[in-house]
């Protein structure tokens, strides 16, 4: 009878006709941990533990949703992100971890500070606003999204952490807005920032599967949402309120920009682990 060893030589095998060789089998061992239950530890230590072909049989159907370019992701419904296990469903784009810098970054920044008030707009799958309560349980974070499907998964996940998140289903572009003027100490966003033209260079379990209306940007106006974005922090933010955008590393300088025709101070873009612009910060006026 074959093994656990010979399971995760299958997968990576078969995934290795569309994956590269290390991320093949990546994902090979997340598939057994999902159908197996077992920890890295306990694979490692079963490896020769043999595998009726009733189990080995429960792999099929992965492989051939994996082999379609299906992301891993929504094919167990769980995404990591932050130190939290998080439901993800197509309606959601899936966690990135530089997104994950975005959430320390903020956390960094803000810590010692009391009774803070948080937004994050376009909160999708709810994961920064989740990271950002959990993480800084002296704050009232709201989570907003256009998209009602977005958001039953967004709650969903709070309910999970029993985190008392506020959501608000709201599209960014219409006014009134769904919160009092001056009622913010932070406003975090990763809006859409992917241009058009860049389709070409993603790949297909992106392009195929993941929500276009959170990825994507027409190139003739690449900072619509940051525009749309800093207006709505001018009017939320309480004076010396900061700012924390994601950002596509292409428009680092131009946003700076923008945020300095809105009257933003302290301006600072940040890099990622791989040293791309990939974060702008910025703090609203203190008018003291």
């Amino acid at each position: 009878m074959k093994n656990l060893q010979n399971l995760l030589d299958y997968l990576t095998q078969e995934l290795n006709l569309i994956y590269d060789l290390s991320e093949a089998n990546s994902i090979a061992w997340l598939l057994v941990e999902h159908e197996l239950g077992w920890n890295r530890t306990q694979i490692s230590l079963r490896k020769q533990e043999p595998i009726s072909p009733e189990i080995w049989q429960k792999f099929t159907p992965y492989l051939q949703r994996l082999q379609n370019h299906e992301p891993l992701q929504y094919i167990t419904g769980y995404a990591h992100f932050y130190d939290l296990e998080l439901r993800v469903t197509p309606d959601v784009l899936i966690p990135r971890p530089e997104t994950e810098e975005l959430v320390q970054l903020t956390i960094q920044e803000n810590k010692s500070l009391p009774d803070l008030q948080i937004l994050d707009v376009g909160t999708g799958s709810g994961c920064i606003a989740i990271a950002l309560s959990k993480n800084l349980p002296q704050a009232t974070v709201y989570g907003l999204d256009v998209s009602e499907p977005a958001l039953a998964v967004a709650r969903g996940n709070a309910e999970q952490y029993q985190l008392p998140i506020h959501w608000l289903q709201h599209d960014i572009f219409t006014s009134p807005l769904p919160l009092p003027p001056q009622s913010l100490h932070v406003l975090v966003s990763n809006p859409p920032y992917v241009l058009e033209s860049e389709k070409n260079l993603m790949r297909r379990n992106v392009l195929d599967f993941e929500p276009p209306l959170a990825l994507f940007v027409p190139d003739t106006d690449a900072l619509i949402y940051y525009q749309r974005i800093a207006e709505v922090a001018q009017q939320l933010l309480l004076p010396a309120g900061k700012l924390y955008f994601e950002i596509n590393e292409k428009y680092a300088t131009a946003l700076e920009t923008l945020l300095q025709e809105y009257h933003f101070q302290n301006i600072r873009t940040h890099t990622d682990l791989f040293g791309k612009d990939r974060f702008v910060s910025a703090a609203y006026p203190d008018t003291k």
